[in-house]
C-alpha cells in the first residue's frame, strides 16, 4: 500500500525550498522574507487586537452534549477547542521540551536532519513554500510513525528520549483523531458501514508536524505560515498557553486570532472532512504570524484516510427529505489528491468541484 511520504515523490523540492535560512544570525529580515503588505492584512494591525477576543467554542469531549457540540462547530466555524482530550498533561510539556531541544541547536546540527527532495519528513520549511514568491518565518521538523532515522542524524547516542515522546504523542493523537472522527459521524448520522470504518482505522494517513517559529526583528514584513487549508480530515493543534500566532479567516470579520486555552487543544477541519460532508463543514482558511519578543513552538497532528480510500461526499448525505441532493464533489483517492495539492496548493478543490 502507498504511503504519504510515496504520495510526495513526483513533486520533489529543490534544497533552496527545503532547508530555512539560520535565523540566529539575521539581524534583520532579508529581502527574502519580507512580505508586502496593505491596509487591514498588515500583521501590524493583527498583532494590536489582543483585547479583542474572540472565542472559538470550547467542548468538553467528556459531556454529555459532545457530540452535538463537535458537529455544531465543524458545521459552523470549522474550528474549535477540545479539553478533557486525554492527553496528559505531563506529556505536552514533554513534547514541547523535546521540540525545544532541536528548534535550538544551531543550524548546522539541524540540517543533519533535513528533509530529502522527494521526501515528506524530517526538518525544513512548509512543503508549500514553492507558490510564493516569498520565504516564510518558519522551521519544521515533519514526522509519521518514528522519527529515529532523522533523529539518529542529531543526536548520535542521544535520540532516545525524543523519539519515545514522538511516537507516545503520535499513538494517543490517533486515538484522539478517532474518537472525534468517530462524534463527527454520529451527529452526521453516518454509520461504520457508510464509509468502511474498519479500513479507514487500519492505516490512516498521519503526521505530526513540530512547527517553529523564532522571534522576529520585524514581525509586520513577515508571514510565519502563509495561508492555507488543511488537506486531510482534522488537524489537532498543541499550542502553548504563553503566546499566539495562530489566526483563521472568517467571512465578515477576517483575520481572528487563535488565543490558547490553558490544557485545551484546537482542532480544525481539513479538506477531506470538507468533500466527505459535500461542503457541510467548511475547511478552515488559516495563517500564522510571528512574534518579536516569543519564539514561538506549536504541534500540528494530521489525521486522514489510507492512500487508496476513495474520498467523496458520503452517499447518505445526499439524502434529505426523501430527495436526493446534489453531490458537489468527484470522489478522488487520497493518494492522488494528495499529490494534486502538492502540485495546485489552494486550487486543488476548485479541480475535484462538480460544476
Amino acid at each position: 500500500m502507498a504511503t504519504l511520504s510515496e504520495a510526495y515523490t513526483e513533486t520533489p523540492l529543490h534544497l533552496q525550498h527545503i532547508i530555512p535560512i539560520d535565523f540566529d544570525s539575521v539581524k534583520e529580515v532579508p529581502e527574502s522574507h519580507s512580505w508586502p503588505r496593505s491596509g487591514d492584512e498588515s500583521p501590524r494591525r493583527i498583532l494590536s487586537l489582543d483585547g479583542d477576543h474572540f472565542s472559538l467554542p470550547a467542548i468538553d469531549l467528556d459531556s454529555p452534549d459532545a457530540i452535538k457540540m463537535v458537529g455544531h462547530a465543524c458545521k459552523v466555524m470549522g474550528i474549535f477547542q477540545v479539553t478533557n482530550h486525554g492527553i496528559p498533561s505531563s506529556l505536552l510539556r514533554e513534547v514541547e521540551s523535546q521540540a525545544w531541544q532541536f528548534f535550538s541547536l544551531p543550524a548546522i546540527a539541524k540540517v543533519r536532519a533535513v528533509r530529502s527532495p522527494g521526501g515528506a519528513t524530517g526538518y525544513g520549511v512548509a512543503r508549500m513554500t514553492p507558490f510564493f514568491n516569498k520565504f516564510m518565518w518558519h522551521e519544521g521538523f515533519t514526522m509519521m510513525g518514528s522519527p529515529l532515522e532523522h533523529a539518529r542524524e542529531v543526536w548520535p547516542h542521544g535520540y532516545g528520549k525524543f523519539c519515545e515522546a514522538m511516537e507516545d504523542y503520535q499513538d494517543k493523537m490517533k486515538a484522539l483523531s478517532e474518537r472525534l472522527l468517530a462524534m463527527i459521524l454520529k451527529y452526521l448520522g453516518i454509520s461504520e458501514h457508510d464509509i468502511d470504518w474498519p479500513r479507514l482505522r487500519s492505516n490512516p494517513c498521519s503526521a505530526l508536524q513540530l512547527n517553529s517559529y523564532p522571534q522576529c526583528p520585524d514581525p509586520g514584513q513577515v508571514m510565519g505560515l502563509a495561508p492555507h487549508t488543511d488537506t486531510f480530515f482534522l488537524t489537532i493543534l498543541h499550542q502553548k498557553d504563553s503566546a499566539h500566532g495562530l489566526q483563521f479567516h472568517r467571512e465578515g470579520r477576517g483575520w481572528v486570532p487563535v488565543f490558547p486555552m490553558d490544557g485545551a487543544l484546537v482542532v480544525n477541519v481539513g479538506d477531506m472532512l470538507h468533500i466527505m460532508s459535500n461542503a457541510m463543514f467548511p475547511s478552515v482558511v488559516h495563517r500564522v504570524i510571528t512574534n518579536e519578543k516569543r519564539h514561538r513552538l506549536s504541534m500540528g497532528y494530521f489525521y486522514g484516510p489510507p492512500m487508496d480510500f476513495r474520498v467523496g461526499p458520503i452517499h447518505r448525505l445526499m439524502q434529505t427529505s426523501g430527495q436526493e441532493v446534489a453531490a458537489r464533489f468527484r470522489s478522488i483517492t487520497v493518494k492522488d489528491y494528495v499529490q494534486m495539492k502538492a502540485k495546485n496548493l489552494d486550487k486543488a478543490l476548485s479541480m475535484i468541484r462538480i460544476r
